[in-house]
């Protein structure tokens, strides 16, 4: 029997009747009978994306292989195997999208088998057409709602620091308006992208800036933070697992790889990923496939990637902690985020504006950025970068004041001291603040705006 197949390509405008998210969604309808597909495809075609049609479960299975569905809809009575059937072994074998049955007959055992195999729906024939309509988009809405609350939950977990304005760059100096620049020519393109520089210099906000400027803007943005996941845990979050696949994993959830579908996929840190784990990601921007974690069935994945790092990774090559082809693989095109003490001028900028948002958000009072403020916040080397100015700001406010000795010289550090080269300044600056949180490291990298790693190494560079 011919393959049927109907792609069709359509303004993502919101359905006024069934939301916004149908415009944008794949479907896959499985119906021997060739009136019922008809019927799907003069309903479903107009109104989706991509629809795709499957005259029997083999033919089915096929599809599945070579593209990724948002929503399955499909018969249950056919011949050779019914859907409740194959559905329950694709799900065996990692099949994770919302499926939709269609049966002529209500008896109660057929729903308990559907439920028990993963179908979200079933609608008894015969049926209207905004029966199904309301069907597919309930799916949707479903679908998104969850991808939507497990990435907001991830990113609380991942992130301790919330950047004020964090979808633009904000600066006027002449090394942020390159970057900028380099941004707005490489975003339209589908070109993986690195992005390096010093921690907190901002390379999340140039990653959604990205995102904004690209033409998935409408799709999800999914940060991950690589040295944030324990490497037991790095595959599993990423690739998503199949119910069973390892101790604890009590039912099947799909990873980031899969929540990112259509959108971008922000990998920060991607030095700290562990070795087992970078040559599986090499394998998903080879094949645009990811295999969940116990499943048979790699499942296709449209992902536009972009890659961070603070660490040289020539020099992690050169180390084997980081794999050569990897890196080739990702340093398609590299944008390197200046550090702040080389933004001529941004520093003051940054500070005002940081003042405003968060002197509205703490509900305290601003607190006046003089003269000789102002030049302490320019002449400053800030090796916490903007992370660290902004944790200055807001110390600033909470205290009424800008801290002691801070803006009485240009070699003058928040925590004030005598002169000295730049890397003195530095290491008087980190040892204050570590002094003043009774050695916590991770207090103080908090307050700093580094990473703990940060300190763990400077420390270990002076005690050497």
């Amino acid at each position: 029997m011919p393959t049927e197949a109907v792609r069709v390509l359509r303004d993502t405008s919101a359905d006024p009747e069934f939301g916004p998210w149908l415009a944008q969604a794949s479907i896959l309808v499985v119906d021997d009978e060739p009136g019922m597909r008809n019927f799907l495809m003069r309903t479903l075609g107009p109104r989706c994306r991509q629809l795709e049609l499957a005259a029997d479960t083999d033919e089915a299975t096929r599809k599945l292989d070579q593209n990724h569905f948002d929503v399955v809809i499909l018969d249950n009575i056919m011949p050779k195997k019914n859907g409740v059937e194959w559905l329950a072994e694709q799900r065996a074998i990692g099949f994770f999208a919302d499926a939709i049955l269609m049966t002529a007959y209500a008896d109660l055992e057929t729903a308990i088998q559907a439920l028990r195999a993963g179908a979200v729906d079933f609608i008894l024939k015969p049926f209207r057409s905004n029966q199904l309509l309301n069907a597919v988009a309930r799916c949707l809405d479903r679908i998104r709602l969850q991808r939507e609350n497990y990435v907001l939950r991830y990113e609380l977990k991942a992130t301790s620091d919330h950047i004020l304005l964090r979808d633009r760059l904000i600066g006027e100096s002449s090394a942020i308006a390159r970057v900028r620049d380099t941004i707005a020519r490489v975003a339209p393109l589908p070109t993986s992208v690195l992005l390096t520089g010093q921690s907190g210099t901002g390379k999340e906000v140039a990653a959604r800036s990205l995102h904004t400027l690209s033409d998935r803007a409408a799709k999800p943005f999914v940060p991950v933070n690589c040295g944030a996941i324990p490497p037991d845990m790095i595959e599993s979050e990423l690739f998503g697992h199949l119910k069973g696949a390892f101790t604890g994993a009590e039912r099947a959830r799909e990873g980031l790889f899969l929540h990112a579908q259509g959108g971008t996929l922000f990998l920060d840190e991607i030095s700290e990923m562990p070795p087992a784990t970078q040559s599986k990601l090499l394998r998903v921007l080879e094949d645009r496939k990811v295999r969940p974690v116990g499943s048979e069935r790699e499942v296709p994945v449209d992902l536009r990637f972009v890659f961070a790092t603070n660490a040289e990774l020539e020099k992690e090559v050169q180390a084997g902690r980081f794999r050569a082809d990897l890196f080739f693989r990702i340093n398609v095109m590299q944008i390197h985020l200046p550090p702040l003490k080389d933004r001529d001028g941004d520093a003051v900028e940054l500070a005002a504006l940081f003042m405003k948002k968060l002197s509205a958000q703490l509900a305290m009072p601003a607190v006046p950025i003089d003269e000789a403020t102002r030049r302490a916040l320019s002449a400053y080397g800030w090796p916490g970068n903007v992370r660290e100015l902004r944790n200055l700001i807001e110390r600033t406010l909470i205290l009424g004041r800008f801290p002691d000795g801070f803006g009485q010289g240009p070699a003058s550090a928040p925590a004030g001291g005598e002169g000295g080269s730049l890397a003195d300044v530095e290491r008087r600056h980190i040892l204050s603040v570590l002094a003043a949180c009774h050695g916590g490291r991770d207090e103080a990298a908090r307050q700093l705006g580094i990473s703990r790693k940060t300190i763990d190494r400077k420390l270990a560079a002076w005690d050497g």
